[in-house]
């Protein structure tokens, strides 16, 4: 049983209907089949790629790292936007929604916790799981729920696009939505493993000597937002594939203050210099061709700023483009 769990109400699933029967002419909330992740009666799926889409309602993390609070509401602000988009996949790939789960009346642990419990559940189901954050404190539970099937083989990796490390220590502040990978280090340290980590997108004004210094002890390699911006990306991909070709499985989280303001204001800290979109899109393809990407989350969707639902949209379009690409990998 999963605690502080709800299931997704059908309300949140609405849109344009420019056809009842014809697929090709369908949108998400028109194929999108609403599920609780509690009821025992779930059969795993068996068909050729299901795809399943949790929210976590959480932002202590960012008050904690002391942020600009109002990604709990991330999930919902997504889901609109992701409703909007074409079914251009075919039918035997099936979209769940597999519900929230919410942190009211627990400590921020426990929700990671219960967000591990359910990403757990979803593999069980044979479903891939996508994570709608939530303050990026979202990457610790998602991590959590990953290591049963993936990580104890040593050869699960993590790729975060962001402008931080997020490998603060917590020890006298406690856990937020800044230390999430310092706590997967010291997890893997625990369990005699490597700290298989990539962040791509890092701001040097936005990162202290310190965690430079982390990530140089940690053995962790990084890619600047300045080489991305300045350089030729191709140029990148020799860094990501020597990442990714020592490990067998992926997991990829998207921290929505890696891109510039512009694309993305509705943040909890916001990028004057971050990415274009377009670019980062390129990149994650280039990851997802792997084939060994396993679960994806993006975070910080913060509705509060966000003018005119952009970095909600952005979201959207960032796991459209993930999805499209996994359907052509399992497809083809």
């Amino acid at each position: 049983m999963i605690e502080n769990y709800s299931k997704e109400l059908p309300y949140n699933w609405t849109g344009r209907v420019d056809s009842v029967n014809d697929f090709d002419s369908f949108r998400w909330h028109q194929w999108v089949e609403i599920i609780d992740l509690n009821d025992e009666s779930l059969e795993p799926f068996e068909g050729k790629f299901g795809i399943g889409i949790l929210g976590f309602e959480c932002d202590w993390g960012i008050e904690y790292n002391k942020g600009r609070v109002g990604a709990a509401n991330g999930p919902k602000s997504i889901r609109k936007e992701l409703s909007k988009l074409p079914c251009d996949f075919p039918k035997e790939v099936k979209i769940f929604d597999c519900g929230n789960v919410y942190v009211q009346g627990i400590s921020l642990d426990e929700g990671q916790r219960c967000l591990a419990k359910a990403v757990d559940r979803m593999l069980d189901l044979n479903l891939n799981p996508i994570i709608l954050g939530g303050g990026h404190e979202t990457a610790f539970g998602h991590y959590q729920g990953l290591f049963n099937k993936y990580g104890k083989s040593n050869k699960l990796g993590v790729i975060n696009f962001d402008a931080h490390f997020d490998c603060r220590p917590y020890e006298e502040n406690g856990p937020s939505s800044g230390t999430m990978f310092r706590q997967i280090h010291d997890m893997n340290k625990e369990n005699g493993l490597n700290f298989n980590y990539l962040p791509i997108g890092i701001q040097k004004h936005s990162n202290t000597v310190s965690l430079f210094n982390f990530a140089k002890d940690a053995g962790v390699e990084y890619i600047l937002a300045k080489d991305i911006v300045n350089g030729e990306i191709y140029k990148l991909f020799d860094k990501i594939d020597k990442f990714t070709r020592k490990l067998d499985s992926l997991y990829v989280t998207i921290c929505s203050d890696v891109f510039s303001s512009s694309y993305a204001p509705g943040v909890s800290a916001p990028q004057p210099l971050g990415l274009d979109p377009e670019v980062v899109i390129i990149i994650l393809k280039h990851i997802l061709q792997t084939g060994k990407v396993v679960s994806f989350d993006i975070a910080e969707v913060s509705p509060r700023y966000d003018k005119d639902n952009a970095t909600a949209s952005l979201a959207a379009v960032l796991i459209y483009s993930a999805v499209s690409e996994m359907v052509e990998i399992n497809f083809n």
